[in-house]
């Protein structure tokens, strides 16, 4: 993945949030007060104050990640292993391309879409994991078996009913609407995954054009943003479904809802008039 500049790794919800903690403020008013108290002139435990909230804010600014050991597919089961084992091979036949294009500004070039790729790699291998931990939380769901206590439990209560039965069928529909719920966002997680590694291979295709002068650059290098932009918006959208099912509705990849399309907006309404502004029709003479 490449390495984030301090300054995009500044303008951040973590470092947001540290800025206006209470806690920081509290910290730099705290520490400005000692100063005072200890004899040290306003300006001078002000700056001592600053020098305190600027490490408290310093932090929460995100690190870059390491290169390196931080993808193995062999620690995912399939199909997500498979999945991050096409998409680096992919990107092994993209460089392999790279390195057999004669230097000049086309070769300069795909190098630098090599480096955007090394982004979609991470993002692939981050959408895989969080894929391989929602499907081993469905294996320890057991909703079959839920599903099978539950039919029984219904039977029963044609029978008769009691609080005890309909707490547990209360129980028992949740664990099962909770185990279709991940079910549901594992099948699409792997279908989407599934298009985009195949977006992947269409990519190194185009960039062997590219690199013999039959296909424009430009248009390749579109086609790798939007590659990874679609696949951290894959990512961020699982991120936001976990955090909605443990009750986290905060996080920094929170999806914002979608706007209402034009048609469906209500239409203006005309401003009501104050009556002191109405001007006053004079009787006539």
């Amino acid at each position: 993945m490449t390495r984030l500049s301090f300054r995009d790794r500044f303008f951040t919800p973590p470092v947001a949030r540290a800025i206006w903690s209470p806690l920081s403020i509290i910290l730099l008013g705290a520490v400005t007060a000692v100063g005072i108290i200890v004899g040290l002139p306003v300006v001078a435990a002000f700056a001592i104050g600053l020098g305190a909230y600027a490490v408290k804010v310093g932090f929460a600014v995100p690190r870059n990640a390491k290169r390196g050991d931080r993808i193995d597919p062999f620690v995912l089961n399939e199909p997500w292993r498979g999945y991050v084992q096409s998409a680096q091979s992919a990107k092994l036949r993209f460089d392999r391309t790279v390195e057999g294009t004669r230097s000049g500004p086309i070769r300069d070039h795909l190098s630098q879409l090599s480096s955007r790729l090394e982004d979609g790699i991470e993002e692939s291998w981050r959408i895989a994991s969080r894929g391989n931990d929602i499907d081993g939380a469905i294996s320890q769901l057991n909703t079959a078996q839920a599903e099978v206590e539950l039919d029984q439990l219904r039977r029963q209560q044609r029978s008769g009913s009691s609080p005890d039965i309909e707490s547990t069928i209360r129980s028992l529909e949740a664990q099962v609407s909770s185990g279709q719920r991940m079910q549901s966002v594992s099948k699409s997680t792997r279908d989407r995954l599934r298009l985009l590694d195949a977006r992947f291979d269409e990519l190194v295709a185009r960039a062997v054009e590219v690199s013999v002068g039959s296909a424009d650059s430009g248009v390749l290098g579109n086609d790798v943003d939007d590659l990874v932009t679609e696949l951290e918006g894959l990512r961020l959208a699982i991120d936001d479904t976990q955090r909605a099912e443990t009750g986290d509705l905060t996080g920094p990849g929170e999806a914002l809802p979608d706007p209402q399309p034009r048609s469906q907006l209500a239409p203006p309404t005309e401003p009501t008039a104050d009556p002191e502004s109405q001007p006053r029709t004079q009787p006539p003479e």
